[in-house]
């Protein structure tokens, strides 16, 4: 009979590190946390030092009875959840719901040594070194995670109410959730208040007298000596009068410069990184990005997911130096390995970056067991480690100066001369644009000159990617908590995603504009950063957690009971010109948790309501109409035909137009508004 038990969070990690251990260890899991504050109350007591009210959910009081009937007969608990803050309060948790703390009284304690031990990757010899060096929860860790926890529970529990009073129902504000929703949608309104401006650029396509297929394009850059502002030419008049010139002109070569250039690779993958780039080349959400990078984990493939570390250990770096020596050869290996320093601003433990377990393979191999997704995200993890550990590709780099009477034009050009680390990362981001060798004095062939047409475009909206990006440069949340916090956002129907751009809704625009009015702290991105800071604090072991909260409930409670009476209901209902089809009073218009709606004045006499129907840009090839703005009951947004049922055409984002389209063609559909559909999506820009 096992004499030893080892809780972790999950099932999938228990059964991967039980095949590592022997006879004398069980492996359970705690399926997550085994206490919380309560959902129906506050759960902090505010009035004594916010001591929480933790109890244990009733989907978890199955496993807690079944951990501590494990226990029986067992000389040791090994507490082994994750390594990270989340993780070290979920095994005091467990500690503590079990009754095996110091301070509470338990047979069972008396018999029993309490153990923590932590690894940044499930493998065997990873297990094994951390059962020989075990040690106590960290309460510092602990206390940090708690002070988020009861904060957020403060902010959410007493700003949340305030908004159903003075929005509607269903609304929620959170410490993140808000600044994050303030930074969507005042992007937004930069793009409303955007207006466009058209400039044009013009271009020399010239040719070398010694060669025939010397050919290359120049652009225009200065005037008498003096760069040209990029918007200086502001007419296509302006642009032809100087196209007019230079046609008379000669073109000579006034210098060319010669350089070599060398680029580096990026670090391995941190959390936030790894969501950035899943994002950008994966097409994966962040929320996907990061469970399927837990299961990764648990299957002992990946190295812990949530980090703020861009440092391998020295395993990992020996381990990927062989494998560059034995397929690459010498040249690709640096004499020394490569370190990288962590920027993240407020990064937390000393944790390692994401890498895979085993180095020494390539992720042809390992992927064949795994599905599709984790597939692409394992081979993304391993080719980002093993080109962190590459020399640098080197680029020859021409610059070439062109005098066409007192205008000047400029020709760059850029040939990969060794890929370095792009042999593994990929050369698609490397443009190579070859020019002729030339001497100075040299005249030219002029061929052409166009003059091309811009218009400014407005700022681009977020996407998950910039959205990570940017919590995380000004400091505000953790990069673990940046997916739920979108998931969020989308849920309540704050935002939509369409053409993985963050678009926010109507009601987003009301709460940042409420919050923004009333309580400028909670969504002040220097405050929210602010308070990080403090968290880290706590986990150091520099300050306690009660002085933290107490400094910010003070003032806050206060300010919310005074807002909460001062400040009037938003939410004012709009008179329509409809009437109700059930008692024949005017329809209103209101706003609700999926958007405004039409509702019957004589509510709640007649609870009549009918919705408000969104009609966008996009062209139904089927019948011709607008195509209207449609959600799910998960609240994903799509578009549909506001025909249905007669016309049931739908696609999920704009871009889906033309497959869409040709899948229809092969069921034979008519189509008698292809052209007008696929039109309205190219007109649309996107």
């Amino acid at each position: 009979m096992a004499k030893n038990l080892v809780i972790v969070e999950s099932p999938a990690k228990s059964k991967t590190i039980e095949k590592y251990l022997g006879s004398d260890y069980q492996v359970l899991a705690s399926f997550g946390h085994v206490r919380d504050l309560p959902k129906k109350e506050l759960g902090v007591d505010v009035d004594h030092d916010f001591e929480p009210k933790y109890i244990i959910p009733t989907n978890a009081k199955k496993t807690v009875t079944a951990l501590k009937k494990a226990l029986v007969k067992k000389d040791t608990l090994y507490i082994a959840t994750d390594l990270d803050r989340e993780g070290e309060a979920i095994g005091w948790h467990v500690v503590q719901a079990l009754g095996l703390d110091r301070s509470q009284k338990s047979e069972v304690r008396s018999q029993l040594e309490v153990k923590r031990i932590t690894f940044h990757e499930i493998t065997k010899s990873a297990i094994l070194d951390a059962l020989k060096h075990p040690r106590q929860i960290n309460k510092d860790l602990v206390d940090a995670q708690q002070a988020r926890r009861v904060l957020d529970r403060l902010v959410g529990y007493t700003l949340s109410p305030f908004l159903w009073k003075k929005l509607y129902k269903g609304l929620s504000a959170g410490r993140v959730q808000s600044v994050a929703l303030r930074l969507i949608v005042e992007r937004e309104r930069e793009r409303q208040k955007f207006k466009p401006t058209d400039y044009w650029t013009i271009h020399a396509l010239l040719k070398s007298k010694k060669g025939a297929n010397n050919r290359f394009v120049a652009d225009l850059i200065s005037h008498q000596g003096k760069k040209l502002d990029a918007m200086e030419i502001s007419s296509a008049k302006a642009g032809e009068a100087i196209i007019e010139k230079l046609n008379k002109s000669d073109f000579v070569v006034e210098s060319l410069e010669s350089s070599s250039q060398k680029r580096y690779a990026k670090p391995p993958f941190t959390t936030s990184t790894l969501q950035q780039d899943s994002v950008n080349r994966l097409n994966f959400s962040a929320k996907k990005t990061m469970m399927l990078a837990q299961r990764l984990y648990e299957a002992g493939l990946i190295t812990y997911m949530r980090t703020d570390s861009v440092q391998l250990s020295a395993d990992a770096q020996t381990m990927s130096r062989k494998y560059i020596d034995k397929t690459f050869g010498q040249k690709y290996l640096p004499e020394k390995p490569n370190y990288y320093q962590t920027k993240s601003k407020g990064a937390q433990e000393a944790h390692e970056a994401i890498h895979p377990t085993d180095l020494s393979s390539d992720p042809g191999k390992v992927s064949r067991g795994l599905e599709p997704a984790q597939a692409k995200l394992y081979d993304l993890i391993w080719k980002r480690t093993m080109a962190s550990q590459m020399t640098p590709a080197e680029l020859a780099r021409k610059t070439l100066d062109i005098k066409a009477s007192d205008y000047g034009f400029r020709a760059v050009g850029s040939k990969l001369l060794f890929p370095g680390f792009l042999q593994v990362w990929g050369t698609e981001e490397v443009k190579e644009n070859e020019i002729p060798d030339l001497a100075k004095g040299e005249k030219l062939d002029l061929l052409n000159l166009s003059n091309e047409k811009h218009t400014t475009e407005p700022p681009a909206r977020f996407t998950e990617a910039k959205l990570v990006k940017t919590l995380e440069e000004l400091g505000i949340g953790r990069p673990s908590t940046y997916a739920p916090t979108i998931d969020t956002l989308v849920n309540r129907n704050y935002i939509h995603i369409e053409a993985k751009q963050l678009v926010p809704e109507e009601v987003g625009f009301l709460v940042v504009d409420l919050l923004v009015e009333h309580f400028a702290d909670i969504v002040d991105f220097k405050f929210t950063a602010d308070m990080e800071e403090q968290l880290d604090d706590i986990a150091e072991g520099k300050t306690k957690w009660q002085p933290v909260i107490k400094e910010f409930w003070s003032p806050f409670s206060k300010q919310v009971a005074q807002k909460t009476k001062s400040v009037e209901k938003v939410n004012s209902d709009k008179p329509t010109d409809e009437v109700c089809e059930k008692c024949g009073k005017p329809m209103v218009e209101k706003m609700g948790r999926f958007g405004r709606f039409l509702a019957c004045s004589a509510f709640p006499e007649c609870k009549s309501t009918k919705n408000i129907v969104s009609l966008s840009k996009y062209i139904c090839p089927v019948d011709g109409a607008q195509l209207s703005v449609k959600g799910t009951k998960k609240r994903k947004t799509f578009f549909g035909c506001p025909n249905y049922p007669k016309c049931d055409f739908a696609i999920w984002k704009p871009t889906d137009m033309a497959k869409k389209i040709e899948e229809l063609k092969k069921e034979k559909k008519t189509l008698k508004f292809e052209k007008e559909a696929l039109d309205s999506i190219v007109n649309s820009n996107l």
